[in-house]
């Protein structure tokens, strides 16, 4: 857990900050913009760097790419140095990715979730979005990217490890989840059926 020591280096836990995710965003919060880049550029190597060098060598193809690419994501979200308690798995997400289809899938998702934060910009009018909308975003986002796979017809195994990738986000995301789709049925579906009575 690169952010984690990082934060501690810097003096700060980052499981007291922010919604407690020891990952590279709340070591942004905690200790700034440079050692929270660094975290994210450490986290995403982390996911990169072994891949494309087992991929390169030809050490591994089709489905032991799924296991093996798959591996730091799982270890990044469960982490064993913080007795299973791990980070949301984004920039190692955004690593296995560059490095199993050479940043295209990578890029796609970026731009999706870039789209999608456009759009949530507008919908907030220019103020900053509500963690629990971040959430939502990484996570529709992900789940969107298979669109992609599937209509480019990318390789089984690549599918198996995108639905692995999207039920593991889905899955740290959980919260989020629950407390964005609580308000978005308050504010608009619960409101429209009552104005109805």
């Amino acid at each position: 857990m690169f952010s984690y020591w990082l934060g501690l280096a810097a003096k700060k836990d980052l499981t007291k900050v922010g919604d407690g995710n020891p990952g590279a965003f709340n070591l942004w919060l905690a200790a700034g913009f440079k050692l929270g880049l660094l975290g994210v550029l450490l986290d995403f190597m982390k996911g990169y760097f072994p891949l494309v060098v087992l991929i390169q060598r030809e050490m591994i193809r089709d489905l032991s790419i799924t296991t093996v690419a798959f591996a730091p994501i799982l270890g990044h979200a469960f982490s064993p140095f913080l007795r299973g308690r791990g980070g949301k798995a984004i920039a190692v997400t955004f690593g296995v990715w560059s490095a199993v289809t050479q940043f295209k899938v990578s890029l796609v998702y970026a731009v999706i979730l870039a789209v999608l934060y456009v759009i949530a910009r507008m919908v907030y009018k220019g103020e900053n979005t509500p963690t629990e909308t971040d959430g939502f975003m990484v996570v529709f986002g992900m789940w969107m990217l298979g669109l992609y796979l599937f209509f480019r017809a990318f390789p089984y195994y690549l599918l198996l490890l995108w639905l692995e990738n999207s039920l593991l986000i889905t899955y740290k995301n959980k919260g989020k989840l629950q407390v964005f789709f609580k308000d978005v049925y308050s504010k608009y579906w619960n409101r429209d059926t009552t104005i109805g009575m």
